[in-house]
Order: structure tokens, then C-alpha cells, then sequence
């Protein structure tokens, strides 16, 4: 998982313009007017061309950065956008990528239900193979290419067009935000063993809304704050099982990890549980604005967080499945704090249950932090109205965060099998979408510089995606009709919403506006040197 394959471009730019052109730019707390000079050319139009002279140099480790600059075609190098808040470094980010995909074993009990330990313990061993290591790689080679918080919004509109872009925003964001809905119902889940009154009715709704409203205002305060609050709870949320797994060490029995019943398997069950906990590698991507040197910090913190995510998942289960006597219908949310009270006695399950919350609460932080940053970025793409790219004074995006609560609050009633099942069908669209972008940006512009680079050229990257791409299939495959007919018209929504602001902004019913300092991107592809 270590590619060692980069290049190196050098570019002229050559500009030919008649007038002078005055691009307006946004920051958290001023406009600028930034006025580009521009060269008469004798034929007086407007072509620009790209000269570009590719020299291979040698490999460098994963991570490494080579000097390599992000810039348009129709742009100079300018400073960076104004912005208070300060960028995030490695050790945050590689725990905040971790809550994007886990947070811990808290969630993976189902599997047991659906599988039995065996097929439970390989799930989590085969399948980052398949899909989490291919997804973490295509995000750092992409998320280096385009080290801006649209993210995988930007991937897909590079190759595809603004109009499959948005789509590949909408349906992202949306999985965000009904995956973000999940959180507060986990955290309640394991709470209402030891307070009953949270099972239902008023006191979980008044629950659910507080939760939701204190996590909210802790992304306002600015992602170094959750950065390094998803540093402190990671730790929390793992240190229980590490005690749990000394304590367990006597009574640990291999011969329980081998239970299987391949006539009893709930597929539905055990394919969208294993899929949620070893997806959303690419959510970080959205960051990427907000990073300390993306282009060297963000495929380290991504190698890290591969694993610490598998670790983090296949030892608590060992630990359960091997000291504790089978009964797969009692392997649910929240079984692990039951588990910890055979083991340790009441207060490891308070432990644990305590791990649980705070695991939530980094979740819940972290997927917020990804979908506000991703509408702050799609907004500085002209993608959506002006407002959604204004900043608090912490440097977070006001408005994507009021969003994105609100989605969370509005789905925050559905059971967690429903959440996970339509979550996935809408997680798998954008991710064809980038797949796609992937494959088709090699096999265009197989030069263009790749601060880090997927090695095996274009026949490489079309393997890479083999596997996920079938995977994605089977998951789609076993979606009940209900999930199906309901994401299905989420992604009609997009289909449609795209025009309807489009015809917005040529009426001009709201304001929109490119950030000058992004590079362009047309329909040529990525304009990067």
C-alpha cells in the first residue's frame, strides 16, 4: 500500500488576452479586487496555451512531496485566501479521517447477528482490501491533485463537467448527512441501558436535539478545535478495549472465532454494515483547503488511518467472539458494553458506554466538519449561492454547518438499519462518479503532475477499481425495494435541483461567485501544473 511513482511538470504559460480582467475574491472578512494583466496577441483572441515538458524523476515513499504546484491556466500564482483559522496537522487529521470512517468498534455488532465470528472477523480483514485500501488510494493521489476543500466535487467536475460534479456534491452530501443522522441514535443506544427514560418518547427527542445542538456549536468554533477534540476522544474510545482485551486473555477460546452457518447468513445485513464502518476514506478530501502541506500530510495521515481503523474494529471483536459464549441475536448496537460487564463487571461497561458516547461525538463532529467544508467549497466553485462560502469568524462555514445540523435533525427518527441501508445506496453513486473521474483523468491527461501517484499507469488504475466497482454492485443488488425507491428519487432531486440553480443565478435571484484564487476548470481537463 506504499506506491513509490510521481512526476515532476514543468509549464510556460503563455496568456493572450485583449483587456485586462478584474476577478473579484472572497475571504472570511474582506473583498479584495485583484486585477490581472494580460499580454495583446496580434489576432487579438483570447486562446491560451499550455506548454508543458514532463521529466520523470526518482520514486519517492509514500507521502512525499515534490515540489509540484496547483495552479489554472487562466491564473498567476496569488496568495492564499485570508483565513483565520489555523491549519491541521498531521496527528489531528489522521484522527479526524479515523472518525470519518470509524470511531471504533461501536456499530460492527450486526455483523456478528448477520454472519456469525467467522465470517464477521474476515469481513473485517478481506474487505479494506477490496474497498478501503483502493479508496484511501484514489483519495490521496486526488485529494493531492486538487488540494482544495470541493473535494471530490472538484475530482468529478475536472473530468466530467460541472453538471456531473454537482450531482456527485448532492448525493455525497447527502449521504453525509443522513450518516451524520446516526450518531446521536448510537449514542442513546448505548446509553438507555443505564437510563431506560432515553429508549423513546420525549426524553430521547429532547436528547437527540441537544446532542445535536452541542456538537453543532463545537464545529463552529473552528476545525483545529475538532481536530484535536477527535485526537483526545479517539484515545478515549479506545483505551476500554485494551483493558477489556488484558482481562479477557484467560478466558479467550480460538475455537468460538470458527463458528459459521453459511445457511443462516442475512447478506443485506452483513454487506451495508460492513460497507458503513470501512467507507467515507474520501470525505477528508473536502478538508484538503484546511490542511497543513496537503500534498505531503494528507496521504500520510490516510496510510495511518487505514490502520487504526482495521485494528480499531478486528480485535474488540476478537476479544467478544472469543470469551464470550455465542448468541448471535444478542450481537446488536450496543453489545459490547454488555460484553464488557461479563468480562470486567459494571464499571468496565460504564467504561465502555462512556467510550461509546464520545466515539459518536467525534463522529458526529468530523462528518459535519466534512459536509459544511464540502458546501463552503462548492459555493467558491460558483456551484451554489455566495452565502454558503461566508465564514465565521473561527473560519468554519456558517452556513453549510446550519445545513447540515438540520439535515441531521430532520432524519434523526429513522431506525439505524434504515439509515445505513439508504446512507450506503446514495454513498455508492458518488462513489461510481469517482471511480469514473478517476480512471478517465489518467487515461486524458496521464502527465499531468500527481504530487502522489498510484503506481501501475492507466491499466493500474482501471484494476484498482475492479473490485470496489463489483462490490458496489452486490451492495446495490441486495438494497430492499423500499431504500431503492427512496434514494433513487434523492438522486432525481439532484438531477433536477442542478438546472433549477443554474436558472437562479442567471436571473440572478442570488449571488454567485468564483474565488479567484482556484484555478479554472473547463471542460479540458484539470488545469494544474
Amino acid at each position: 500500500m506504499v506506491p513509490t511513482t510521481t512526476i515532476t511538470s514543468s509549464e510556460t504559460l503563455e496568456n493572450s488576452a485583449t483587456n485586462s480582467v478584474a476577478d473579484k475574491k472572497t475571504s472570511p472578512n474582506e473583498s479584495v479586487t485583484v486585477h490581472k494583466s494580460q499580454q495583446n496577441s496580434q489576432n487579438g483572441d483570447n486562446n491560451q496555451k499550455l506548454r508543458v515538458s514532463v521529466q520523470r524523476e526518482s520514486a519517492i515513499p509514500m507521502g512525499e512531496y515534490n515540489g509540484a504546484e496547483y495552479i489554472g491556466i487562466n491564473d498567476v500564482p496569488l496568495s492564499p485566501r485570508a483565513n483565520n483559522a489555523k491549519k491541521v496537522s498531521l496527528l489531528p487529521l489522521i484522527f479526524l479521517i479515523f472518525y470519518e470512517v470509524s470511531g471504533g468498534p461501536f456499530g460492527v455488532e450486526d455483523t456478528v447477528q448477520a454472519a456469525g465470528p467467522l465470517f464477521a472477523l474476515l469481513g473485517f480483514l478481506i474487505f479494506p482490501l477490496i474497498w478501503s485500501v483502493p479508496e484511501a488510494l484514489i483519495t490521496a493521489e486526488m485529494g493531492t491533485m486538487f488540494p482544495e476543500n470541493g473535494g471530490y466535487v472538484v475530482w468529478v467536475s475536472s473530468a466530467l463537467g460541472p453538471y456531473w460534479g454537482f450531482q456527485q456534491g448532492w448525493v455525497k452530501w447527502l449521504s453525509g448527512v443522513i450518516d451524520n443522522a446516526l450518531y446521536p441514535v448510537m449514542f442513546l443506544d448505548y446509553l438507555k441501558s443505564a437510563i431506560p427514560a432515553l429508549g423513546g418518547g420525549l426524553p430521547r427527542i429532547v436528547a437527540v436535539l441537544a446532542l445535536t445542538l452541542v456538537l453543532t456549536y463545537m464545529n463552529y468554533r473552528g476545525l483545529t478545535v475538532v481536530g484535536w477534540m477527535a485526537v483526545s476522544l479517539g484515545i478515549l474510545s479506545i483505551l476500554p478495549f485494551v483493558v477489556m482485551g488484558l482481562i479477557s486473555i484467560p478466558k479467550i477460546r480460538p475455537s468460538r472465532w470458527l463458528v459459521q452457518d453459511v445457511h443462516n447468513i442475512d447478506w443485506n445485513l452483513y454487506l451495508n454494515t460492513l460497507f458503513w464502518n470501512l467507507n467515507y476514506w474520501d470525505s477528508i478530501s473536502t478538508l484538503a483547503g484546511e490542511v497543513h502541506n496537503p500534498k505531503k500530510t494528507l496521504p500520510k495521515a490516510l496510510f495511518y488511518a487505514v490502520i487504526l481503523v482495521v485494528l480499531s474494529y478486528f480485535f474488540p471483536l476478537l476479544i467478544g467472539t472469543g470469551a464470550v459464549p455465542l448468541q448471535r441475536d444478542l450481537w446488536t448496537d450496543g453489545y459490547f458494553s454488555d460484553i464488557a460487564k461479563i468480562l470486567g463487571g459494571v464499571w468496565l461497561r460504564c467504561w465502555v458506554q462512556g467510550a461509546a458516547a464520545v466515539s459518536n461525538m467525534g463522529m458526529f463532529v468530523a462528518e459535519m466538519s466534512s459536509d459544511s467544508f464540502q458546501l463552503l467549497g462548492m459555493a467558491e466553485r460558483g456551484m451554489l449561492p455566495e452565502f454558503f462560502a461566508k465564514r465565521s469568524r473561527h473560519g468554519t462555514p456558517l452556513i453549510g454547518i446550519l445545513f447540515s445540523a438540520s439535515g441531521v435533525i430532520l432524519l434523526s427518527w429513522l431506525s439505524f438499519q434504515e439509515i445505513v441501508a439508504a446512507e450506503n445506496f446514495l454513498y455508492c453513486f458518488g462513489m461510481i462518479l469517482e471511480f469514473i473521474a478517476f480512471v478517465w483523468l489518467r487515461i486524458k491527461y496521464p502527465n499531468a503532475p500527481r504530487p502522489f501517484k498510484i503506481p501501475g499507469g492507466t491499466i493500474g488504475a482501471v484494476l484498482l477499481c475492479i473490485p470496489p466497482a463489483i462490490l458496489i454492485g452486490v451492495v446495490l443488488a441486495f438494497s430492499t425495494i423500499k431504500v431503492m425507491i427512496v434514494s433513487l428519487a434523492a438522486v432525481a432531486i439532484g438531477l433536477v435541483l442542478q438546472p433549477c440553480i443554474k436558472l437562479i443565478e442567471r436571473k440572478r435571484w442570488l449571488k454567485f461567485s468564483t474565488s479567484s484564487d482556484l484555478p479554472d476548470i473547463a471542460s479540458d481537463g484539470p488545469l494544474i501544473r
